[in-house]
């Protein structure tokens, strides 16, 4: 591939866990170089992610972007290199309410960890939240009392399950008390509680315009429920080849599986 190659596309966005990132949370190779191949041929990257900013930002330096990138699976569009929030979201005072009344009725083993001020907050560390932590990692701040945070600055909630299992009670527990909560899956246990109106896809949306794109210019890549609107968004949307059967579904494109360079297999469609 010739980084003279003429570009179909001048944005590709990726999901990280999954789709860029292997399992043992290194960036694939293949798929490393092949952005890099598309940036030096005049295109843009963007990362798109339900990591915070603490956990995508070894990511961010590794592709050496300078783009704003979509944290929180939408809640936050960040420029990584000054820390300046450029969109933001926040869950309702109501809301939050209702998430931490609903707290102690979750099924055992499902453990909730809010974010705020750039911070994890959890009440506890079982194993399922340390390996949480570890996986993205990310510093977990034990407080004493949900009422300890600022109730109107809660980015996002996510609930960890100990087993796959748990998902479906979990999802209907919140569903059911909290209507208009935006629920998507993010991992197969793991459960986000977002804004009203925060998704990737709305992020993607939001970031185009700001910066004068088309979305019919941009491609987008990933591989669980959480990525289903923004390659849906997208003029071309890809889904990696060993991702949710759901997206693989809705995909316009579906590529070869993370480890083997789901993102190269993209940027080989897009750069001739």
């Amino acid at each position: 591939m010739s980084t003279t190659g003429v570009r179909t596309v001048d944005w590709i966005v990726t999901d990280l866990d999954g789709t860029l990132v292997r399992r043992d949370k290194e960036i694939v190779g293949s798929s490393l170089a092949a952005l890099r191949r598309f940036m030096d041929a005049g295109g843009t990257v963007v990362i798109a992610t339900g990591r915070s900013e603490t956990a995508a930002l070894p990511y961010y330096r590794a592709l050496g972007l300078t783009t704003p990138a979509i944290l929180y699976n939408g809640a936050r569009v960040v420029d990584l290199s000054t820390g300046a929030v450029l969109h933001r979201r926040c869950l309702s005072v109501v809301v939050w309410a209702k998430l931490t009344a609903l707290f102690g009725e979750l099924p055992d083993g499902v453990w909730p960890v809010a974010f705020s001020d750039g911070r994890a907050h959890v009440r506890a560390t079982p194993p399922a939240l340390a390996e949480y932590a570890r996986r993205d990692g990310i510093g977990l701040t034990e407080i004493g009392s949900w009422g300890e945070l600022p109730f109107d600055d809660i980015i996002k909630v996510m609930l960890i399950c100990d087993r796959p299992e748990l998902m479906d009670p979990a999802e209907r527990t919140v569903s059911e008390t909290i209507p208009g909560a935006t629920l998507v899956r993010s991992e197969d246990t793991y459960l986000e509680v977002l804004p009203t109106g925060a998704t990737k896809g709305t992020a993607l949306r939001e970031l185009a315009a700001a910066r004068g794109v088309a979305l019919t210019e941009v491609a987008a890549i990933g591989d669980n429920p959480n990525d289903l609107d923004m390659i849906q968004v997208a003029g071309l949307g890809a889904a990696v080849g060993d991702g949710a059967e759901s997206v693989r579904a809705a995909a316009d494109l579906v590529v070869g599986p993370c480890a083997d360079g789901a993102v190269a297999d993209l940027v080989a469609r897009v750069l001739p």
